[in-house]
């Protein structure tokens, strides 16, 4: 999630036809380092928001994979000024490990006057403080294939050789129609667009709902790269994209398959305990004064469902492959209760 090109700040959303930036910056971090940048245990810095499905991704796999002492993790405050992402939530105002107070300062220290938006996840170089990444469809990808060395025992096989082909086509629908359907139809500057958008988004959920109706995930009967990408817009979905964004031809929860499936994984350890729903909230809703400029934040909707029985296990299914669950949230990273269920 960026800061979209343009003056006009956080007034600008909804107000301009929206189209997603690419990655600017597409270097990878690799097991043999052939862009430069080899993968090493404590070199790199992960900055995310807990408000941005995008950077979620990123939170997800380095849980399930185990990165947390390979990867230390940057989080920064939900809500953006004009130069986006910035670190007030740590001790005065810099990031601990960086000393930035903004994520822009590390853009600014590898490229000046680069196209684009400072956007998270991004993966910062410690030594040099110089940003290495913020191609948020490659970043967790590497994580899963290049960072190997690095997982945790018992780490699960994310993107399975075998299966890469299939959950490369279910994921680029996923992303078309639901990922950035949500924000087509939530930032829609006219009705035809915004319509178009929003059918875009509910056809694909209904297919996806067909799919998951006899499967307990997206591809295979374990957790991949393609359920890590539909959770962190589907956890979102009734919080923010039913009413912030109009995306409200139903509710999540009124959807019996998808409802299942998403509590499924959001009480398998490395979902939910990587879900903040207050950041989710004031991002959104204080962020995006183009679309709702008085900055209110709803009280809804009730979240007490998420731990509810899902049922999902009937359709077997191994979470974990034959690997295991991450083991508990480390102190330092826990998110407030207070920000939870």
């Amino acid at each position: 999630m960026s800061r979209d090109d343009g003056d006009d700040g956080n007034t600008g959303y909804g107000r301009r036809t929206f189209k997603r930036s690419k990655a600017h910056f597409a270097d990878r971090i690799t097991a043999d380092g052939r862009d430069g940048w080899p993968v090493e245990a404590g070199r790199y810095r992960l900055v995310v928001s807990r408000a941005c499905p995008w950077a979620s991704r990123s939170l997800v796999s380095r849980r399930l994979l185990g990165l947390e002492d390979a990867l230390s993790l940057a989080v920064a405050d939900p809500i953006q000024d004009d130069r986006s992402w910035r670190f007030t939530l740590d001790e005065d105002g810099r990031d601990p490990v960086l000393g930035i107070r903004y994520l822009a300062e590390a853009y600014d220290r590898r490229e000046s006057d680069y196209p684009g938006g400072v956007s998270v996840p991004a993966i910062v170089d410690v030594p040099s403080g110089r940003l290495v990444t913020n191609d948020y469809q490659q970043l967790t990808l590497d994580l899963a294939t290049e960072w190997t060395a690095l997982h945790r025992d018992g780490a699960p096989d994310l993107y399975p050789d075998k299966l890469r082909d299939e959950i490369d086509e279910v994921m680029a629908g996923v992303y078309e129609d639901v990922n950035n359907g949500v924000y087509k139809a939530g930032f829609a500057t006219g009705q035809k667009e915004y319509e178009a958008a929003c059918a875009g988004v509910f056809r694909r959920l209904e297919l996806l709902a067909g799919r998951l109706e006899r499967q307990r995930y997206l591809v295979g009967d374990t957790i991949t790269e393609a359920d890590i990408r539909l959770f962190t817009t589907l956890v979102r979905f009734d919080a923010v994209y039913h009413g912030h964004f109009k995306c409200n031809r139903w509710k999540l929860t009124e959807n019996e398959v998808l409802w299942a499936y998403v509590r499924d994984l959001y009480q398998t350890p490395g979902f939910g305990d990587t879900v903040d729903f207050d950041h989710i909230k004031r991002h959104y809703y204080q962020v995006h004064t183009g679309i709702n400029p008085t900055r209110v934040v709803p009280l809804g909707p009730d979240l007490s469902g998420w731990l509810t029985p899902h049922h999902r296990e009937e359709l077997a299914g191994r979470p974990f492959g034959d690997g295991t669950p991450p083991g508990p949230v480390r102190a330092e990273e826990r998110i407030p209760v207070a920000h939870t269920l």
